[in-house]
């Protein structure tokens, strides 16, 4: 009867330890600071990806560039999904969401009000509307402002692997 009980709640422990942990902290850059990560040479092919929780058609679209991260990773893939929220709703907004939605891409914040800056910076052709979405390895670099669904993601990624 001990030993039951201790294998009982071996099984439950492990159990317990395997649950996923919720993000508790969203890293927050200003355009400076996320400049490294728009220009990368090493090797890996990056997606990435600007939305808001607030933009429904980001929202729509966040599945296809988790599944890109989940099916890409190992074929040296990178999709980090750059949050435009606003920072006073990161705690209250943007933090419940990834842990609803349970996103496993990386989420950073673009903290940075010389949006007139960064945007242009960014691709001298964005609006400023989102969703957008940058596409680059060491070699080549496509800006798309539009929506995706998986399968039309994917078919922009292939020619830069």
């Amino acid at each position: 009867m001990v030993k039951k009980c201790f294998i009982t709640l071996f099984f439950i422990s492990l159990l317990c330890s395997c649950k996923n942990e919720e993000i508790t902290f969203v890293q927050s850059y200003t355009y400076n600071e996320l400049k490294t990560l728009l220009e990368k040479n090493d090797g890996k092919t990056y997606v990435i990806n600007f939305w808001a929780t607030w933009c429904a058609p980001c929202v729509k679209e966040l599945p296809a560039f988790e599944k890109i991260n989940k099916e890409y990773a190992t074929k040296n893939v990178t999709v980090i999904l750059v949050s435009l929220d606003f920072p006073k709703q990161v705690t209250k907004r943007l933090i419940p969401f990834i842990n609803k939605k349970k996103l496993q891409s990386r989420v950073v914040l673009l903290n940075d009000i010389n949006e007139n800056f960064w945007i242009k910076a960014i691709d001298s052709s964005w609006s400023g509307a989102i969703p957008a979405t940058i596409i680059y390895n060491g070699k080549d670099r496509k800006f798309y402002e539009q929506s995706f669904d998986y399968d039309q993601l994917e078919r922009e990624l292939q020619p830069f692997l």
